[in-house]
């Protein structure tokens, strides 16, 4: 699988070229357009995500797909030796050969064994996630050590420290949407970042009146 963006970093859309007969994972709300010929089996029961499975034809084909805020797209490369812990409403779609598993131990730790707002991926192969806002990229030199609200945590990969814990003792936390919580990081690392919070929407949508279930 190859992957192209374009219309980033306001509007992303990628388009995923198939070879022959390749399959490929993608978020079923993120579906926007296949080439002629592409099938689209939406009976698939991934572990923590929404997924179809489109599958080219014997002349290969392409997937195109978006994500439903405006932003940035980022394109991760697994190649077998970490996993990624991701934002479970990050992502868009995978190659065929990439899994996830919501229950994996670096989750469970951070969980405490509940489902929560994380995923993780494994394996080889192209993870492309959406990006609400821009993407931002944290360099932690050894030692070094941030904290970032868990809204705006868009993946980091499983050789990183972390610690999940409530940005203030007083106010409501939920493990399961992340709000309330925070993740505080030790380098050296990678910690990928959005710039805006989809949970942060949320809450603004329904604080002004605009959400049905305000």
């Amino acid at each position: 699988m190859q992957v192209r963006t374009r219309h980033t970093p306001t509007s992303g859309v990628a388009r995923l070229v198939l070879a022959p007969a390749e399959p490929v994972l993608v978020e079923r709300s993120s579906l926007l357009a296949t080439s002629y010929g592409v099938g689209v089996d939406t009976r698939v029961k991934g572990k923590g995500v929404r997924a179809a499975r489109c599958t080219a034809g014997p002349e290969g084909g392409w997937v195109d797909v978006a994500p439903p805020l405006p932003g940035d797209l980022h394109v991760l490369e697994l190649d077998g030796t970490a996993g990624w812990c991701l934002a479970g409403n990050s992502w868009l779609a995978c190659a065929g050969t990439v899994g996830f598993d919501p229950a994996a131990p670096p989750l469970r730790a951070l969980h405490g064994g509940d489902s929560g707002f994380l995923n993780y991926a494994f394996g080889t192969g192209s993870v492309v996630l959406g990006c609400y806002g821009e993407l931002d990229v944290v360099t932690l030199a050894p030692g070094e050590l941030v904290t970032v609200d868990s809204g705006h945590v868009l993946g980091f990969a499983d050789t990183l420290q972390c610690r999940l814990r409530a940005l203030s003792p007083d106010a409501s936390q939920s493990v399961r949407t992340g709000a309330g919580l925070v993740l505080d990081f030790a380098g050296p690392g990678l910690v990928l970042t959005r710039t805006r919070s989809p949970r942060g929407l949320a809450t603004w949508l329904r604080d002004n009146g605009l959400s049905p279930r305000g």
